[in-house]
């Protein structure tokens, strides 16, 4: 379980958080002078250096988005103008991808980021462009609302790269493009011009991921755990009827994958704070603000208490609760993770991820339930405070990566496991490094009561 610190504030983290921006600066110009764009998207490293991983390009947009939050955290331009350029020159693919669910990933890194920071009144575009960016993130949303499986009941979800049959865990954060092109004013419009609402399907791929893919330790199978997820929930494409969970990167279908948990935490709980910056007219359609809440509140709450009560004390997960090595490790949960044990790795980039989701959960029941959001926020620090120094915060200028510890794909053995180790360790990956960036620009701000910084930027 994760040991809070009563005493740790987002202020007492700026040091630390001031001397990672120093270190992502040289990170990103190193991978900018040396990655050749015909090579794809950098993903993960090997031996310290980045490499690509043909899986799909989901990683494109944390490249280029790690250097627009280079520039919101530092107001340095230079990472500004890298991070426009490269959006503008090799993101538009993205805008189109009929192949996969990371529009949210992709595209709101970067379009979204650069929209938002305009927005906040941070850089003027050029004439037009800011109507490009809306451009984009329209015809994003759309594309991504377009990838859809009804359900039995009436609901539907946005289906994985696996095909119509595959709900991923993962997209509950890729429902950020639905929202954008939700505030944009944009719709999907089916044969014969039926309009189908970007906030509807949001919604309703919510609810079918809170239904099928999380569990609230109701009896629904004798795996049945509150707050344990499973990373892949498969339909019948025939009806629509649920089958059965299932699972891509985590051990097995009835133990949780650790980062597929920590995408449902902070997914849910951003879009808690989405629906609290709508109106209610927008909400009336879909049983309005009150049973929305509710709905994206319960696998909300569920999955970060689980979180806490079984990640180790440091905060840092482990790949898998499952993961058969741990049986080999009496007392793991009871004390820090340890990256460089011979039996499973850890994945530093899940702690990355859960952290921010703990952060907003903890801000948004702070009115509500002062008890929770103490238990929230303060495991949010711990994890943070935990990735911020050695043996995660890598400050070794020969190693191309930021978070060291992160974990791919454990279970197809795409992990860099180093000379003489029997498990993976040291390496670090795109979507890592991004979101430790945007954990440290989330808690800066607040440390400095700087604006809140949240995907869809201001009102």
């Amino acid at each position: 379980m994760i040991r809070r610190d009563e005493r740790l504030t987002p202020a007492a983290l700026l040091p630390a958080i001031e001397r990672m921006w120093t270190l992502s600066a040289e990170r990103i110009l190193g991978l900018e002078a040396s990655w050749r764009p015909e090579d794809g998207a950098p993903v993960v490293t090997v031996s310290g250096r980045y490499t690509a991983r043909g899986w799909t390009e989901w990683t494109q947009g944390f490249q280029f988005g790690s250097a627009l939050l280079q520039f919101d955290a530092t107001g340095d331009a230079a990472f500004l103008a890298l991070g426009r350029e490269r959006t503008l020159a090799r993101m538009a693919p993205h805008i189109t991808h009929m192949g996969v669910h990371d529009h949210g990933f992709s595209n709101v890194s970067t379009y979204g980021a650069l929209r938002r920071l305009a927005r906040e009144g941070r850089f003027e575009p050029p004439a037009g462009e800011a109507a490009l960016y809306d451009l984009a993130l329209r015809c994003s949303a759309a594309v991504q609302a377009r990838r859809w499986t009804p359900t039995a009941d009436g609901g539907g979800f946005i289906y994985s790269f696996n095909g119509p049959h595959s709900l991923f865990a993962d997209t509950i954060r890729s429902l950020r493009s639905l929202a954008l092109g939700h505030l944009l004013g944009h719709a999907l419009l089916e044969e014969r011009d039926r309009r189908v609402s970007l906030l509807g399907r949001l919604l309703a791929h919510a609810r079918a991921t809170a239904r099928w893919s999380v569990y609230y330790g109701e009896g629904r199978d004798i795996y049945d755990v509150r707050g344990r997820v499973a990373h892949e929930s498969l339909f019948d494409t025939l009806d629509g009827a649920y089958r059965c969970p299932s699972t891509q990167q985590g051990y097995s279908p009835f133990t949780t994958w650790t980062r597929g948990l920590a995408w449902i935490m902070l997914g849910y709980a951003e879009e808690l704070e989405l629906v609290a910056s709508l109106p209610d007219a927008d909400l009336e359609p879909e049983g309005g603000r009150l049973a929305v809440e509710a709905d994206l509140l319960r696998p909300a709450r569920a999955a970060c208490d689980h979180y806490i009560e079984t990640t180790p004390a440091d905060g840092v997960p482990y790949w898998d609760t499952g993961a058969p090595g741990l049986a080999a490790m009496p007392g793991w949960a009871d004390r820090p993770a340890d990256p460089g044990n011979p039996h499973e790795p850890v994945d530093s980039s899940a702690a990355a991820i859960a952290a921010q989701g703990l952060l907003r959960l903890g801000r948004l029941l702070a009115s509500t339930d002062p008890e929770a959001a103490t238990r929230y926020t303060g495991a949010g620090l711990a994890i943070a405070r935990t990735l911020l120094a050695a043996p995660y915060l890598c400050e070794q200028p020969i190693h191309q990566g930021m978070l060291l510890h992160s974990v791919y794909h454990r279970p197809n053995g795409w992990d860099y496991v180093p000379p003489g180790a029997s498990a993976p360790r040291g390496e670090a990956s795109q979507w890592g490094d991004y979101h430790l960036r945007e954990l440290a620009l989330l808690l800066g701000r607040i440390a400095r009561s700087q604006p809140y910084y949240t995907f869809f930027g201001p009102a």
